[in-house]
């Protein structure tokens, strides 16, 4: 069992790190075996109910899917603590500056997680643009009899406009080439000339002119600050009524009570969603019974391949910073 597995480790000379769980809502078991390898794991619930034989072992801490929280309380009682190491690109869920205040390390996973999130954006688009989840149901409702004509809309030829233009707003754009969709991006720094040509982007120095123009928006930026709230009343209001909104990066960057509105007036045509504000919605939330709307619950980067690619990264980073070595992926405040 993983606590027989733990106990056998406790008899090794490995760093301890504390982790969340394995579970559905934890770590996938395929992936345990990359830091068992390297590190004494102690769970979470573990941890809690042994803190005078954990806290003062602990120099990792693996955030993953946010959890275990990074909140002061449970910082200032691992003394011994050196790197947060958090899975994937956000670190929204981090006071950065607070915890390099206490001489210890941040870092995440930007990288590995790019294809795999750019895939799901696509997969989204599709699936409002052609109503494929309306499809699903109707195909496999017992009492359908006579399948209804209902027309999506065309994906190929359209104009795709991308928020965000990092390593996977630049994915997205090289998948949406493949769709020989019309590619016009807004981002704070522009992208090379060479860059542009390879995937056949143009740049929106205004936000405005993008969602004017573009048949779908994808929103793949960092939350920030400045994101927070940037689509909103306004913002969708320039969009075409014949407009899809997709969002891969954060919920937050949305006010979904203007989201709401807008797809309930027809601002827009659609919606489709990784990520919500929170997660999950309350089950009564107005997104969730809207037809022109798909939500997955935050996906993004979970796959197999995914996922042990960025538990690897977790741990690279994590030993580069016990080893004084230089720290691949570290976020500074």
């Amino acid at each position: 069992s993983f606590n027989e597995t733990l106990s056998q480790q406790a008899m090794e000379d490995k760093p301890w790190a504390l982790i969340s769980e394995v579970s559905a809502a934890g770590y996938p078991e395929e992936v345990v075996n990359i830091m068992t390898k390297r590190f004494q794991l102690v769970c979470y619930r573990d941890f809690l109910q042994n803190l005078p034989l954990y806290s003062p072992r602990i120099q990792v801490m693996f955030s993953w899917n946010t959890m275990p929280a990074a909140e002061p309380s449970l910082l200032r009682s691992l003394p011994a603590l050196k790197v947060v190491a958090s899975g994937g690109a956000g670190i929204d869920h981090l006071d950065v500056a607070y915890i390099n205040s206490l001489g210890v390390k941040v870092t995440h996973t930007p990288g590995v997680v790019s294809s795999a999130t750019a895939d799901i954006a696509l997969g989204l688009l599709l699936a409002s643009a052609r109503d494929i989840v309306t499809y699903h149901r109707i195909a496999a409702d017992p009492k359908t009899a006579d399948l209804p004509t209902m027309m999506g809309v065309d994906v190929t030829g359209s104009t795709m406009g991308i928020v965000g233009m990092g390593d996977i707003g630049y994915k997205i754009a090289q998948r949406g080439r493949g769709f020989e969709m019309k590619i016009l991006y807004h981002n704070r720094r522009r992208r090379s000339v060479k860059e542009e040509q390879a995937v056949g982007a143009t740049y929106c120095q205004s936000l405005d002119e993008l969602l004017k123009e573009s048949d779908f928006v994808v929103l793949a930026v960092n939350l920030t600050p400045e994101s927070t709230g940037l689509i909103g009343h306004r913002e969708l209001s320039l969009m075409k009524p014949t407009a899809t909104l997709v969002n891969i990066s954060r919920g937050l960057v949305v006010d979904q009570d203007a989201l709401v509105e807008a797809l309930r007036s027809g601002t827009i045509r659609g919606a489709a969603l990784d990520v919500t504000h929170p997660e999950p919605l309350p089950r009564d939330h107005p997104l969730l019974g809207l037809p022109n709307v798909v939500i997955t619950p935050h996906i993004g980067t979970s796959t197999i391949k995914t996922c042990q690619m960025m538990v690897e990264s977790m741990v690279n980073n994590s030993l580069a910073v016990l080893t004084g070595q230089p720290i691949p992926n570290e976020v500074r405040a």
